[in-house]
């Protein structure tokens, strides 16, 4: 699982020294496996306390970053706890689920997928 954290990163200086970057994914990192495919998608979202998402799969390179909160991410038969600061890498058309840690408190992640090439329409409602 691949599972990266903002806390184990090294700023770097970036534009003219002005800004510092935590390259989660460095430039040029995804180029080759995400060749000829397109962004699908960019969103938040949160599971409430003792909450899951249901098990599903689609034809898309997905990143979650862990805004606040704890879950467990669940890609194949892996299981990891994820936290704040986490990225968290799903290859596309792996089985993948995330639940809520405490029966109290949520956890809220920032998202964005990248489709395959040939994906088609994606329905994220049912699956």
């Amino acid at each position: 699982m691949d599972i990266r954290n903002i806390n184990s990163v090294r700023p770097v200086a970036e534009h003219n020294g002005t800004t510092p970057v935590w390259y989660l994914m460095p430039p040029g990192t995804m180029r080759e496996i995400t060749a000829g495919s397109s962004l699908e998608l960019v969103n938040e979202f949160e599971i409430t306390g003792g909450g899951a998402v249901d098990p599903h799969t689609h034809p898309t390179h997905e990143f979650y970053y862990v805004l606040y909160g704890k879950g467990t991410m669940i890609i194949g038969e892996e299981s990891r706890e994820i936290s704040q600061g986490d990225l968290v890498y799903i290859p596309p058309n792996e089985v993948h689920s995330l639940r809520a840690i405490s029966d109290n408190a949520p956890i809220r992640c920032f998202c964005f997928a990248v489709a395959c090439p040939g994906a088609g329409q994606i329905n994220y409602t049912t699956h």
